[in-house]
C-alpha cells in the first residue's frame, strides 16, 4: 500500500501537472523520507534523479537573508543600517516625494515599499528574466521610481532581497555569491548551491504549467489564476553578465537546501547565532496586512501564527516559503520537522495544489 506521500507525488506525475519532483523530509534530525517521481527530462526519457539540481527562484532568498544575518552577527552590517549608507545610488522616494529611509530590516521583511513589477520601466528585470545589467544598473532604475508606501508602513513581496544582495556585495567585496560562500555556503557545506550550476547533467529541465505541463521556452511567461505571471529565462543562470539576483538567481540541490534549513532549525549551525535565528523565526512585521491569512513574516520567510486561519497542518511558529520554478519548504520547530519539496514545474510546484497536498501528506505520514 502506498504512503500518502507516494500517492500525492505519483498522482501529480500521472496527470502531468508535475513533470518531475523530489521530496526530502527530516524529522528530529533524521532523514525519514527521500523520494523522487517523474522526469528530469521527459522528452529525453530521463527519469528524475536523487539530488538533481534545480533553478531555485525564491528559495534563493532565505540563503541570502541568512548571509546578511551572519554578516550582522560579525558586525559587518547592522539590521538598522540605512541602505543608502551602503548604496549611495539607491535613494528612492516615498509616494509623497519625500526621501525614504530604507533599512536592512525593511529589506529582509519586505516592508521597504518596493514591488516585484515595474511596468513604468520595461528595462527593469528580476532574477527570473534575462538581463545583461549589473545590480547597480538594474536597481538604480528602480530607485528612480517612487515606493509603494513609506518604509515600515506596509508589506509587499518585492525585489527587496535583490537590493539586499547589492548591499552584501558592496560590503563584502566581490560578488553576492562570494558573500554567500564566505558566510553561509562554505561554513554549512552547501557545495552545489550558488549562482552557478555544479553539474549540467543533473540540471532539471524546466516545464511550464499545462495539462500536460510543457517544456519551458526562453523567455516564457507562466500565467497564474489572474492570467498574469512571471517571465522566466532558463538560460539566465549561464549568463555571466546577468546580475546575481539575491531574490531568485541561484541553483542548487534539495540536499543542500535541507542542510541549510536544518542548520537554521538547530540554531544557525555555527554560521548564524542562535539568538539571531530566533529573531529570524519570529514575527518581524507586527500587524501589517498580509493576504495570507494566519501568517506573519520573519527574516527567512512567512511565519505561521494561526495554523487554523492559515489552513495549515503545521504548528504555530513554522517558517515557510517557496520558489516559482516549482518549490516549497518549511521548518516546523515544534514538531522537529523540515521539508524540502522541489519540482521542475512552474508554477504548480510552488503555488498550485501539489505542495498543499504534499505537506498534508507529510504530516499525515510522520506527525499525526
Amino acid at each position: 500500500m502506498k504512503s500518502r506521500i507516494e500517492a500525492v507525488m505519483d498522482a501529480a506525475v500521472e496527470k502531468q501537472s508535475i513533470v518531475g519532483a523530489e521530496l526530502v523530509v527530516a524529522h528530529h534530525g533524521d532523514i525519514v523520507c527521500r523520494r523522487t517521481a517523474g522526469w528530469l527530462d521527459r522528452e529525453a526519457g530521463v527519469s528524475m534523479i536523487e539530488n538533481a539540481i534545480y533553478r531555485l527562484a525564491s528559495v534563493t532568498k532565505p540563503v541570502v537573508a541568512a548571509t546578511a544575518l551572519a554578516m550582522s552577527d560579525k558586525g559587518l552590517i547592522g539590521l538598522d543600517d540605512r541602505v543608502a549608507d551602503h548604496l549611495p545610488w539607491f535613494t528612492p522616494t516615498s509616494p509623497d516625494g519625500s526621501q525614504a529611509e530604507i533599512t536592512i530590516h525593511h529589506l529582509l521583511t519586505h516592508t521597504a515599499g518596493l514591488a516585484y513589477s515595474y511596468p513604468q520601466d520595461p528595462m527593469i528585470t528580476t532574477g527570473l528574466g534575462a538581463s545583461d545589467m549589473s545590480l547597480e544598473e538594474n536597481f538604480s532604475r528602480v530607485a528612480k521610481l517612487p515606493l509603494e508606501f513609506v518604509p515600515g508602513t506596509g508589506w509587499l513581496y518585492s525585489v527587496a532581497i535583490d537590493v539586499l544582495g547589492a548591499v552584501l556585495e558592496k560590503v563584502h567585496g566581490g560578488s553576492v555569491g562570494d558573500a554567500v560562500r564566505e558566510h553561509i555556503a562554505g561554513p554549512l557545506g552547501l557545495n552545489e548551491t550558488g549562482f552557478f550550476v555544479a553539474d549540467k547533467a543533473r540540471l532539471a529541465k524546466p516545464y511550464a504549467d499545462g495539462m500536460p505541463a510543457m517544456p519551458m521556452g526562453d523567455p516564457q511567461m507562466v500565467a497564474d489564476e489572474s492570467g498574469e505571471g512571471p517571465t522566466f529565462s532558463p538560460s539566465r543562470i549561464f549568463n555571466p553578465k546577468a546580475f546575481q539576483s539575491g531574490g531568485a538567481g541561484m541553483a542548487g540541490t534539495p540536499g543542500d537546501i535541507l542542510r541549510f534549513l536544518e542548520a537554521m532549525r538547530n540554531g544557525g549551525g555555527g554560521a548564524v547565532r542562535p539568538e539571531t535565528v530566533a529573531r529570524a523565526f519570529s514575527n518581524q512585521i507586527g500587524n501589517l496586512k498580509r493576504d495570507d491569512a494566519g501568517q506573519r513574516f520573519g527574516y527567512l520567510g512567512a511565519v505561521v501564527d494561526d495554523p487554523v486561519a492559515a489552513g495549515s497542518p503545521s504548528a504555530a511558529g513554522t517558517v515557510n516559503w517557496g520558489g516559482v520554478y516549482g518549490h516549497s519548504w518549511l521548518i516546523d520547530p515544534v514538531n522537529g520537522l523540515t521539508v524540502v519539496s522541489m519540482t521542475n514545474t512552474a508554477l504548480e510546484g510552488c503555488t498550485g495544489q501539489y505542495p498543499k497536498d504534499l505537506i498534508r501528506a507529510v504530516y499525515a505520514d510522520y506527525v499525526d
